[in-house]
């Protein structure tokens, strides 16, 4: 809590202001525009770990119902500000934790959707609905997540994977900003950590070009009636 706590009051939010670009299919767009889809055939929505929310308010545009929640109290306040900012009267954010009984009723939701948030929403199966679906898009834990989904009475699951994007960077600037903002990492931009960086630098060069390969996978599976 206390590394997104921090990142929200550096970066204002979950936000990496690194410059690099993407060569390859990256997960991250085909998520979004399949999510986009999905959306108008949902009533009551629910983001699992918004962040500080402007993918959320993004969100809202497609679907009749939306509420977000994060476990970073920093990250909920700018969601809260952007969320008066915009005046979206169809979604709400909250501050909890999945470590927690969720503050929401049984069967609230008819979908439930992950961004690279926490997969322990998947443990929470009684605020979805039967028939329900959860969508949802991450970059580690695939195992626990495929044990989550079948433990918690989730049935068609589908499980794609993505590694073939790879980010480069134009130098190790960006390359230190970029990978400060994975979570748990300290600040790489700080002298303090220089020798670290530079093995970092290191073991990410790929085809002589500083890089790091993108690594996703998405799955969506149904809440067993």
């Amino acid at each position: 809590m206390d590394w997104y706590d921090e990142i929200a009051r550096r970066n204002g939010g979950y936000r990496n202001n690194a410059v690099f670009y993407t060569e390859g299919i990256s997960a991250e767009p085909i998520f979004e525009r399949r999510l986009i889809e999905m959306l108008p055939g949902f009533d009551s929505v629910l983001d699992a770990g918004c962040g500080h929310g402007d993918f959320t308010l993004r969100m809202a545009e497609y679907t009749n119902s939306l509420i977000g929640f994060d476990n970073s109290v920093e990250m909920i306040n700018i969601a809260q500000r952007l969320l008066t900012e915009e005046q979206t009267p169809n979604l709400q954010f909250f501050w909890s934790s999945t470590k927690d009984k969720l503050p929401f009723a049984d069967h609230q939701f008819d979908l439930i959707y992950d961004r690279r948030g926490p997969t322990s929403i998947l443990n929470h199966s009684r605020i979805l609905r039967p028939g329900g679906t959860v969508f949802g898009i991450h970059s580690g834990a695939l195992d626990k997540v495929r044990k989550r989904l079948e433990a918690n009475g989730f049935i068609h699951i589908e499980i794609e994977e993505f590694h073939d994007a790879v980010s480069y960077f134009p130098d190790e600037k960006e390359f230190a900003k970029f990978i400060s903002g994975i979570p748990g990492n300290p600040d790489y931009t700080d002298p303090k950590y220089s020798e670290e960086l530079e093995n970092k630098i290191k073991a990410h060069v790929i085809d002589g070009r500083l890089g790091i390969r993108e690594y996703r996978y998405i799955w969506k599976a149904r809440k067993a009636e």
